[in-house]
């Protein structure tokens, strides 16, 4: 008598990249109810109900792509369907995106008790990757409604605006009320930062065995500095697309909402604070001066894969405006660097679908100042830390500690980021010696073009699994948006 299969699939000849373990073995992986349940070298086939042979390919944790925005540029479950596609194209499983009330997203303002239900309506069903979502309270009522939040959704993460108190999304703006959709009397301030701060403090003495994965976010540029360089470099015609965009928001307005920042989490106790989206020099030596003068505070620290891939001489320039602005060699230079001496604790695509109708101009194609802010890339996620940090000497469970585990702990998804028994069989297999160029009409997303055009990446995506369901096989999305809710309490 044979032995009944104990197991809903196995996949063969695995080059297992773990974000502990710097040896690359090759294993046969067994998944039972969407969880890894055995990992082994020859696994019986007769075990196995389904067998996918992984030709020794690498196979690294499904991706966490922690920094995402689904619904700010197109409506919120059209754009999760597609944008969703992209990520499991880049090996990302796991999505986590910002939202928040006022103009984009779901162009509404009032309480979150209204407001999240709906984006939860609007994501189920439409999701090809789990996901979860980071909220910014952005009236003071918002403040209020972190515990509801957290208790009955299961958000433990939050993000602040820094620059949104005296500008727009896309430039300087005297009409930040409407913006923002909040009341006249009301402040997106400084003050409402610390207002803040102090209500998540609140949430984790309120919750201190979720203490650890509650945590704040921080977009850091000072719109005071924004507003006064943009008015020089406009005036400044040596400089034009995206070195005078960079100048417009100079790195040292990062630098100094990094410190006011780390000195508001002090001053409130709030003592897990991300700061997102580090694109300079003086970004990163700021952070790291606050990490060293606010021990007590649990500093991490983001840098996009847009940062790391581009700088101000793309021959895509107009494409590749995002906030902050995309940097001068040097400074991307630095931002490895800062990877590789282990400085930097997660990479993400900070991905923002926006059409090429809408990003620019269509009589002034080339005008930075008229170009809306944003673009996608999770789709290259994975390729681009693969490609560029290869290079650079970077270790494969360097990467997957960067892009699977680091963003897991830090965000409460504890069934995520590793390739170990228990876990969600979350897998991407990966050819690392197989080179593309990247062309934005072979992507799921719709946006029509992407700033990475052109670009020879090697280390190919070839199959993605989201809790052992294949869902991305070559070139091909698999099947119906299966993606689930993460609830993070």
């Amino acid at each position: 008598m044979t032995e009944p299969p104990v197991l809903d699939q196995i996949i063969k000849n695995v080059r297992v990249v773990r974000p502990h373990d710097d040896t690359v073995e090759l294993l046969d992986i067994g998944i039972k109810d969407g969880k890894f349940a055995q990992i082994a070298p020859n696994i019986a086939v007769e075990q196995g109900q389904q067998v996918f042979d992984a030709k020794n390919l690498l196979g690294f944790p499904g991706l966490v792509d922690a920094h995402m925005h689904i619904g700010i540029y197109q409506p919120l479950a059209q754009d999760a369907v597609t944008e969703s596609k992209a990520a499991a194209m880049g090996g990302v499983t796991t999505s986590l995106n910002y939202i928040r009330t006022g103009q984009y997203y779901l162009n509404k303002g009032g309480s979150y008790r209204d407001f999240f239900p709906e984006v939860l309506a609007l994501s189920a069903g439409n999701f090809f990757v789990d996901y979860s979502y980071h909220v910014a309270p952005i009236a003071s009522q918002h403040i209020e409604e972190i515990p509801l939040l957290f208790s009955e959704y299961g958000v433990t993460s939050f993000k602040i605006f820094m620059f949104y108190g005296g500008y727009g999304l896309h430039g300087l703006s005297d009409q930040q009320n409407l913006f923002l959709m909040i009341n006249k009397e009301e402040r997106y301030d400084f003050a409402h930062f610390e207002f803040i701060m102090r209500g998540i403090t609140r949430l984790m003495a309120e919750y201190p065995q979720a203490r650890e994965y509650i945590s704040l976010s921080l977009h850091c540029e000072v719109a005071e500095i924004l507003n006064a360089y943009t008015k020089i470099v406009q005036h400044d015609s040596s400089l034009t697309g995206l070195q005078a965009y960079s100048a417009a928001r100079p790195p040292h307005s990062e630098g100094l909402a990094i410190s006011i920042a780390a000195y508001l989490a002090h001053e409130t106790n709030c003592a897990n604070i991300n700061l997102l989206h580090l694109s300079s020099r003086k970004a990163i030596e700021a952070a790291l001066t606050m990490q060293t003068a606010f021990p007590h505070i649990n500093f991490r620290r983001e840098v996009t894969v847009g940062h790391l891939l581009l700088d101000v001489d793309t021959p895509n320039g107009t494409w590749a405006k995002v906030n902050p602005p995309i940097r001068p060699r040097a400074d991307v230079e630095y931002l490895w660097q800062a990877v590789l001496n282990h400085q930097i604790d997660w990479i993400v695509s900070d991905h923002a679908c926006c059409s090429a109708e809408q990003k620019i101009s269509a009589k002034e194609p080339n005008n930075i100042w008229l170009a809306k802010s944003g673009f996608g890339g999770t789709e290259y996620l994975l390729s681009g830390v693969l490609s560029e940090g290869s290079k650079r000497g970077m270790s494969y469970s360097h990467m997957a500690k960067l892009l699977c585990w680091n963003p897991s702990r830090r965000f409460g998804l504890l069934t995520k980021g590793d390739i170990a028994i228990g876990y969600d069989a979350d897998l991407v297999l990966v050819d690392p010696n197989e080179s593309f160029v990247v062309n934005a009409a072979e992507s799921e997303s719709q946006q029509g073009y992407t700033p990475f055009e052109g670009m020879e990446l090697t280390g190919r995506v070839k199959s993605t699994f989201l809790r052992g369901n294949l869902i991305y096989h070559n070139g091909q999305v698999i099947g119906s948006p299966i993606g689930c809710y993460l609830r993070r309490n």
